[in-house]
């Protein structure tokens, strides 16, 4: 039983580091320890989009992840994989789940695409008119098809 619970901890290792490690490259992505993860169901704005109202959402959100990981131990649970090799995890911070946070925050859309995990914090979001909400933002996945903001409100 003692060799089990050992080898169930150096599993855990891999997926485990000190956030002053981790790198985030935008708002649904960060690199722990060489492997990169990308957050379980959530789309956060791309690096460089803004919203029809000029609102740096992409910005913003990579600020605003890089705000919840500082000075917290980050863990992820790896789930799937990528087209482009990353890790799908669902990714804490001191024990925050942050893709309900980035979505919660408005800084995330729920990806329902590939799950329903975050579908209520993104009502809330909505009806709070917190972040991308406020700004008529077109969600990541339709601006990456056209790379433009069409005016929404």
């Amino acid at each position: 039983m003692k060799s089990f619970v050992g080898a169930s901890a150096l599993l855990l290792l891999p997926f485990t580091a000190a956030a002053q490690s981790a790198n985030v490259s935008d708002g649904d992505t960060l690199k722990l320890r060489g492997t990169t993860y990308r957050l379980w169901g959530i789309d956060a704005p791309e690096a460089k989009q803004t919203c029809p109202d000029g609102w740096p959402a992409g910005r913003l959100a990579i600020s605003h992840l890089q705000s919840l990981i500082a000075g917290r131990s980050v863990t992820c649970q790896a789930k799937d994989s990528d087209r482009y090799g990353r890790t799908v995890a669902v990714c804490f911070a001191g024990g925050v789940d942050l893709g309900e946070r980035m979505v919660r925050d408005g800084y995330a859309w729920a990806l329902v695409r590939y799950s329903q995990n975050y579908v209520d914090e993104e009502v809330r979001a909505r009806s709070d008119r917190r972040g991308v909400h406020a700004h008529g933002c077109v969600p990541a996945w339709e601006w990456r098809l056209g790379g433009r903001q069409p005016n929404r409100k």
